[in-house]
Formats: C-alpha cells, structure tokens, sequence
C-alpha cells in the first residue's frame, strides 16, 4: 500500500505538468465586435516531448494562424474574410539562444531570444489580436481559428542557411531553392522519421452580430 503511495506521489507532479495543447478565440466587447477582431491563443503547442526535442536539435517549429470569418446568412455558410500570420521558434546551437519570430503581412517582429525554452514559449503564448473585423450589418457571423504546427518541414530545412543569415520571410513562408529530387526525398524521411508530422488545430467561436 506505501509503495502504491510512493510511486503515485512521484508520478502525480509530473502528470499535472503537462500541459495539452489548446487554442483559444476571445471575442472583443460586444459594442467593439465590428471594430476590432478576436484575441488568439495557442497554449502548450511546443510542450510535447517530440516537438522540445526536436526544437533542441536545431530545427525550427512554425506555428500558422488562420483566422476565417464565416456568415449563415443563406442556405449554407459562407466565408466573408480571412487573416493569417506565423510564428516561428528556433534553437540556435552556437549562441545558445531560443529566437522567436512573429511575421505579420510578410513583415516579421522578433518576440526576443531565450536562455531557455520555457521562456520562448511564454513570449510565443501571448495572445494575438488578429487583423480582422466583423461586418456592422445585423448579419449572423463567427471567427472560426486553424493553427498549424509544421517541425522540421522540407521548405524549413531547404531554407535554414538563409534564415540563419537573418533573410526570414523566405524560411517562413516556405520558399525554397531548387534542390535535388533526392535530396529533398531524402529529408522528407528523416522528418517522419524523427516525428516531424503537420499537427493542427482547430476552434470557432458561438455565433454574433456586430451592430
């Protein structure tokens, strides 16, 4: 019975530890609903111990934000607008530093660089109001929210050189320099090999209208 104890003792802390991954959609105050968008927050998404470990062998993690505005006006929904930006996160073995980028409209912002990782991931937490506004037409609306966590990406790994130059609006958004078939083949493996799988997410908030 004390040895059930025990182990339950040591194991407990280390289970309320871990943190799921979730996203969250804040709706603004309801006179504010046609002027300004909803706050956006990611939690525990760089927790898992795939994802920290593959951040600490120097590959990058980018974390899309896609925010939609759907209608029900009609028969079916329709989308009226979106808006999306990334954030990217990466371990750099010389400095010794974690270096946190959110790139808005092609227009990146350093979120800082860490001693650890922990801290990176509270400035990558942050929520972000996003760029998008209701319409002000008694018109039925809601946000609906994707977040895309992409590790060790065969664009990332093609475009890692420049992005370590400081060019990162290339890394980020995937554009990447011609490159050997087998080559390419060859790092697509090794990311599923190391666990490095597209993971999403994915919320909405209840139904408005902005007056």
């Amino acid at each position: 019975m004390w040895c059930q104890l025990l182990v339950f003792a040591l194991v407990a802390p280390v289970v309320q530890a871990q943190v799921r991954p979730a996203l969250t959609v804040q709706l603004p105050p309801a006179d504010s609903l046609g002027a300004t968008g909803p706050l956006v927050r990611a939690t525990g998404v760089l927790r898992d111990g795939s994802v920290r470990e593959l951040l600490d062998n120097g590959f990058p993690a980018r974390l899309t934000y896609l925010v939609e505005l759907w209608t029900t006006a009609g028969w079916f929904d329709r989308q009226l607008r979106s808006t999306t930006w990334d954030v990217v996160v990466r371990f750099d073995p010389i400095r010794r530093l974690y270096d946190a980028v959110k790139v808005v409209d092609d227009t990146p912002t350093p979120l800082g660089s860490f001693a650890t990782l922990a801290d990176a991931i509270a400035a990558v937490e942050q929520p972000h109001r996003a760029n998008i506004r209701a319409p002000v037409d008694r018109s039925r609306t809601y946000y609906n929210v994707v977040l895309t966590l992409e590790m060790l990406s065969v664009s990332d790994l093609d475009e890692l050189q420049r992005w370590v130059k400081g060019d990162l609006s290339p890394a980020v958004r995937g554009r990447r320099n011609p490159g050997t078939a087998l080559s390419r083949g060859a790092r697509t493996l090794l990311s599923r090999l190391l666990g490095g799988e597209r993971r999403t997410l994915e919320t909405r908030t209840e139904t408005f209208t902005a007056r």
